[in-house]
């Protein structure tokens, strides 16, 4: 059962971007229960705090906010439980790596719904920016604005 909505269902993690430099992204189902898939497709959803874990070879994230449904009721889920992400062996193995030898993190994106109408959510190996790094991002965001600003005129 499709819904109209759920294409337009595309939150991103600003603060990932900011604070991390993403080497790479990966896209992974998430485990939800029935109350969660609906608050994510009214988009009550909030990445800035959430981070992965692997944990006994499975990815986990951690402290996603997912508004409690409305229409709920006792059944509802609990806002900001780890819920675990699904990805083939595979990858697992990468992050996991990756996470121990290079000591990247793994920050969540983006999360979407697809086509399909299921939850997907955009993880990326990331290191940590420097102070330099991000003031050098806010440079080149602020010099984006100025030229944007002076085409319009």
């Amino acid at each position: 059962m499709a819904h109209n909505n759920q294409q337009n269902i595309n939150i991103k993690n600003r603060k990932a971007t900011f604070e991390y430099e993403l080497v790479e992204r990966f896209v992974a189902g998430i485990m939800l229960v029935g109350t969660e898939i609906k608050s994510i497709r009214n988009g009550k959803v909030n990445l800035s705090d959430s981070y992965c874990q692997v944990y006994n070879s499975q990815v986990y994230v951690k402290n996603l906010h997912i508004a409690e449904y409305e229409m709920g009721n006792l059944n509802n889920h609990i806002a900001k439980r780890d819920r675990k992400l699904l990805l083939n062996k595979k990858e697992i193995q990468k992050l996991e790596k990756k996470t121990k030898e290079s000591g990247l993190t793994i920050v969540p994106v983006r999360l979407f719904v697809n086509d399909r109408g299921l939850a997907k959510l955009e993880i990326a190996l990331a290191k940590g920016k420097k102070q330099y790094d991000k003031r050098q991002s806010l440079k080149a965001k602020e010099a984006k604005r100025d030229i944007d600003r002076m085409m319009k005129h």
